[in-house]
């Protein structure tokens, strides 16, 4: 099994800067997480159902970002996984880092997997180019995360409702990245066949502050370096509601909430991989694949 090269701890590692108060992200997950699993477990099943269509085997798999070990325990058994590491800031889990920092030596893993994580991480760039470095040739990413515009209800009706009760809006959600953003970061990050992708889950409440009850329930409140940090106080909480329940409310009463799910697929390179032709090369006929003479799309011929 892939050994890390020493175990690190939190107080030798230099964060990243970027949004993210990482340290407060981690009390949030250790204080509060394990409360509803709806988005969890949607990203971890759009995970597993893409790795069925992998052929080749996923070998050393790195977990990155246990969660509740779901994902793990799924991946475990599967044909063709010789042995599964689970990383996470958080215990149990059989390395302990900081997901900004991997210790792992080059090549130390067939596949990486990583549900619900990387939303978090202030250096994405440089986290998928260290991801890189421990995959063998030819080995796999496959990452999820909510992204795009997940939450973009309730981040109208908070920043609405706090300019009409104080007159000013701080940043209280945290910034997402885009399905495009997502693909350029992959072929950034040196990934062979790069693939990014979305798809919308949504949830509908009753009651829209519940929303807030089980973000702060999964350990998804909010993190933040800078911006707003204080509590939601009472006439802004009202206030939040009456305009969830205005602005997006189905007929039958109940506030929707979208969360975008990105996916992002990505191979280290190997050069039994297939590559684009150079263009102008020749290799394929467009007259012949349209199957019509050189001459019409040449305008030689009508």
């Amino acid at each position: 099994m892939p050994a890390p090269a020493g175990h690190p701890t939190f107080a030798a590692m230099s964060a990243s800067r970027g949004p993210f108060d990482r340290a407060r992200h981690r009390r949030h997950r250790r204080r509060f997480a394990g409360g509803p699993d709806f988005l969890r477990r949607a990203i971890e099943e759009r995970l597993l159902d893409r790795l069925d269509d992998i052929r080749t085997p996923l070998g050393r798999v790195l977990v990155l970002g246990a969660q509740d070990g779901g994902l793990a325990g799924a991946v475990r058994g599967r044909p063709g996984v010789d042995a599964v590491v689970i990383a996470d800031e958080l215990a149990p889990a059989d390395v302990l880092l900081d997901e900004e920092l991997l210790p792992f030596r080059e090549g130390a893993f067939t596949t990486v997997l990583s549900a619900m994580s990387l939303h978090w991480v202030n250096d994405l760039p440089g986290l998928l180019v260290q991801i890189r470095h421990c995959l063998a040739a030819d080995g796999l990413l496959l990452a999820a995360f909510p992204g795009g515009e997940t939450l973009h209800e309730l981040r109208q009706a908070l920043m609405a409702a706090e300019l009409d009760v104080t007159g000013g809006a701080g940043l209280r959600l945290s910034p997402m990245i885009d399905v495009r953003d997502a693909g350029a970061l992959l072929q950034r990050a040196g990934f062979a066949l790069p693939v990014a992708d979305v798809e919308r889950v949504t949830v509908r409440y009753a009651e829209p502050l519940r929303l807030l009850m089980d973000l702060r329930a999964m350990g998804e409140a909010q993190a933040l370096g800078e911006g707003a940090r204080g509590p939601l106080h009472r006439p802004v909480l009202g206030r939040l509601d009456a305009i969830m329940r205005e602005r997006f409310a189905d007929p039958d009463g109940k506030v929707r909430a979208s969360f975008d799910i990105v996916s992002m697929t990505g191979w280290k390179p190997h050069e039994s991989q297939p590559k684009a032709l150079r263009r102008g090369s020749g290799e394929v006929s467009l007259a012949k694949a349209l199957g019509v003479p050189l001459e019409v799309l040449q305008g030689r011929k009508e």
